[in-house]
């Protein structure tokens, strides 16, 4: 099991962290943005994918995740700072970052604002910015949280109190996916919502509210997956990605829904390791 490290950044805060350390000197390092919510501690489906391509797998959890320190009003762009404060007390300069689900705007923040010391990013079923209107929500099943965030932090946590996960929020690949390889993300999501809503109610209020950059600003590789059935995130978030970020790619999976398509992860791997190359 890959120990948890506590590390001091901005505010007089700590975020844990977990660094799986494999691989050579010159290994590609990745941080990982888990997504909503989660704990941050490494998911096995991540930790086999990084060691058969000798990737040094580093983790972290947001500010009211997993023992973080709470950070009441993070907008999106606060991921870059401390995961820069991560990279430097873990030794590492430059990285990729990758992200799943609410880990996406993460894994972007960290490209648009750490400059040449981010390779590449790839992020699965990432949330684009909020564009202001009806159609941001277009295709999820269930929005309430997000729309509750709307109106603040306050309605978010008063939202939080009664709500009850939609089951239909999730396909049937979903759900095969979370009885079999990724069981262990469904085991952390429900250790990460015993410990309280706070860390999702910030993230949710966060994905509203403006990011505190512009994604059409990020000068690195982007990869953008996306499932085609995905009633979280629907692909036209993955659109607006492609089509604001300068030098993004999308891989779009018709028949994976918002967990199933975590199945590419191990080739996204492949891609950053390809843009690391290709430097």
């Amino acid at each position: 099991m890959t120990p948890a490290r506590d590390i001091a950044v901005a505010g007089r805060r700590t975020v844990r962290a977990y660094d799986t350390g494999a691989g050579d000197g010159d290994a590609l390092t990745i941080v990982w943005h888990h997504g909503s919510p989660q704990t941050g501690a490494p998911l096995e489906p991540l930790v086999a994918a990084a060691a058969r391509r000798r990737i040094r797998l580093v983790t972290y959890a947001r500010p009211s995740y997993g023992g973080s320190t709470p950070a009441p009003g993070r907008d999106v762009a606060a991921a870059a700072d401390d995961v820069a404060r991560v990279a430097d007390a873990l030794g590492v300069e430059r990285f990729a970052t990758m992200g799943a689900s609410g880990g996406g705007p993460h894994a972007l923040a960290c490209a648009a604002l750490l400059g040449n010391r981010v390779t590449a990013v790839a992020c699965l079923a990432s949330l684009a910015p909020y564009s202001g209107d009806g159609d941001w929500f277009a295709g999820m099943v269930a929005p309430g949280g997000l729309r509750a965030a709307l109106a603040g932090r306050e309605e978010r946590a008063r939202f939080a109190e009664t709500h009850e996960f939609d089951e239909t929020s999730f396909t049937a690949a979903d759900w095969a996916a979370l009885a079999g390889p990724w069981a262990a993300l469904g085991t952390d999501a429900m250790r990460a919502g015993t410990a309280g809503p706070d860390g999702l109610i910030d993230d949710d209020v966060a994905f509203v509210n403006a990011w505190g950059f512009d994604v059409a600003r990020i000068a690195a590789p982007v990869l953008v997956v996306q499932g085609g059935e995905d009633r979280v995130v629907p692909p036209a978030h993955a659109d607006w990605l492609v089509r604001d970020c300068p030098r993004a790619e999308l891989w779009l999976r018709p028949r994976d829904g918002h967990v199933s398509v975590l199945e590419a992860c191990g080739t996204a791997m492949d891609w950053l390791l390809a843009q690391r190359a290709a430097l």
